[in-house]
């Protein structure tokens, strides 16, 4: 049975994120249906990352198997077509082995999320980034990022819905840039918590405003306690960019 990988790429914005859900329009369930309409077959793809509602990617990978031995940009041509006018885009297909798995074969996961910090609303950028309408420090901001990375019990930024079985992760990049009015938070590791890059983010944007230290930030990891979380970060800023194999 042929094994395909996915490169996809959506609007987070519609969908009530990646996962099925029955009578609700997931990413996920939309690439079914699809796989459906031009296969005939009622196969589910597999994704890297269970991007939440209003999560938007750049870079999600998927896996998918099918019995007919189909060209893969066969698959990628017949995928767009079913998927027209929802926001999702399948922007390569490549036959892979068996053993590869979206989600267990993935080395690092990179994010992305974008903040605006200038006191007009959004319009172009609205369920893009996140409209912060004060001045931030992002130099603070990166500064304070730097004492989250390493090995660390995150549990401070876990979503209480998470379902991981240990709250210990490996993050190995947090940076924080400027870029006229928009401030980049790029995140990368092995995997992340539910919520966990939101959560930081929401922190971080605490640091900016002033109203942390980088000390303070880092005595929130320490407390491991989601009360020491700062406000969480609205879904509509962040991105799955990447997917390492």
């Amino acid at each position: 049975m042929p094994r395909y990988k996915l490169l996809l790429e959506y609007d987070g914005t519609p969908f009530v994120g990646w996962q099925l859900q029955d009578g609700q329009m997931s990413v996920q369930g939309r690439l079914a249906q699809a796989v459906e309409a031009f296969s005939g077959e009622g196969a589910i793809p597999r994704g890297a990352g269970r991007t939440d509602a209003g999560v938007h990617a750049t870079g999600q990978v998927a896996h998918l198997d099918l019995e007919k031995d189909w060209e893969p940009a066969r698959v990628r041509d017949a995928l767009n077509a079913q998927l027209r006018p929802d926001p999702i885009a399948v922007l390569s297909c490549e036959k892979v082995t068996e053993a590869f798995d979206a989600r267990f074969s993935a080395k690092a996961r990179h994010y992305l999320y974008r903040i605006v910090d200038r006191r007009p609303p959004l319009a172009l950028e609205r369920d893009r980034a996140w409209g912060v309408f004060k001045p931030l420090d992002a130099e603070a901001m990166h500064a304070a990022a730097q004492t989250l990375l390493g090995h660390h019990d995150f549990t401070t930024f876990r979503s209480s819905e998470c379902q991981a079985a240990s709250p210990k992760k490996t993050l190995d990049r947090l940076d924080v840039s400027r870029h006229g009015e928009i401030i980049r938070v790029e995140a990368s590791a092995r995997s992340f918590l539910h919520n966990q890059v939101r959560s930081m983010v929401g922190s971080l944007k605490c640091v900016g405003e002033g109203r942390w230290t980088a000390g303070e930030l880092k005595s929130a990891l320490d407390a491991r306690d989601r009360a020491a979380c700062g406000p969480v970060a609205p879904a509509c800023g962040l991105y799955l960019v990447k997917v390492d194999y």
